[in-house]
């Protein structure tokens, strides 16, 4: 329990140094950008809002005492959840393909994000269809992996802000970007199997008695 709750509070810290850096913008109405993302109208608000609701809601999916207390409002947010991952993953693709002709986007980073959607909703559809079967551990491990791979998102802007990446170049944040993706399933695997992992790790190794050495060899 204590490992979880230091896994939310990192990732809200991340959370909030990402919106305080690059999303502050949305409380500045005066703000340049706007005129920029202004090109992506009804895509870029439509992708934002389902993302939003996606990670803010995911991390009630994870509290044991609320789904024990408060099953329908499990429910409801997990369909939420699943709604938004399954609307901002191909809008995100899509936008960033729409973004090769307005700005002049490379087609790795339209790569990229196709790459990121198709990992982000096949992980949340597998996810529903055990919690539809109610193969409740299955579907547990599977949104694990499917918000670990929607907090790439978060992920990828904290890095490139604390390093100052940012400002390298696109070769440069795709790369920390593909790393975070990488990484995340295996992150997510990390955390379904930590106590098994921790088990293994301090078991001591079983040796054999030496009587019971001895019995064997007459």
């Amino acid at each position: 329990m204590r490992a979880k709750y230091l896994v939310f509070a990192f990732i809200l810290a991340m959370t909030g140094y990402v919106l305080y850096h690059n999303e502050r913008f949305l409380v500045q109405p005066e703000n340049p950008i706007w005129a920029h993302y202004s090109k992506y109208s009804w895509w870029l608000l439509t992708h934002g809002v389902a993302g939003a609701s996606a990670l803010l809601l995911a991390p009630m999916q994870f509290s044991d005492r609320l789904r024990a207390r408060y099953t329908k409002l499990h429910r409801i947010t997990g369909r939420i959840y699943v709604a938004g991952a399954l609307v901002l993953a191909p809008l995100g693709a899509y936008i960033q393909y729409m973004a090769e002709g307005i700005d002049h986007g490379p087609r790795s980073f339209t790569t990229l994000a196709a790459v990121d959607a198709a990992m982000l909703s096949t992980a949340t559809l597998i996810a529903l269809i055990f919690a539809l079967r109610r193969r409740i551990t299955q579907h547990r491990q599977w949104m694990t992996r499917s918000y670990a791979i929607a907090l790439v998102f978060f992920e990828g802007r904290f890095i490139l802000g604390l390093t100052g990446l940012e400002t390298a170049g696109v070769d440069i944040v795709q790369a920390v970007i593909w790393t975070c993706l990488a990484l995340s399933v295996l992150l997510a695997d990390i955390v379904i199997d930590a106590h098994e992992i921790r088990v293994a790790a301090t078991a001591r190794a079983r040796v054999p008695s030496r009587p019971a050495v001895a019995a064997s060899v007459g």
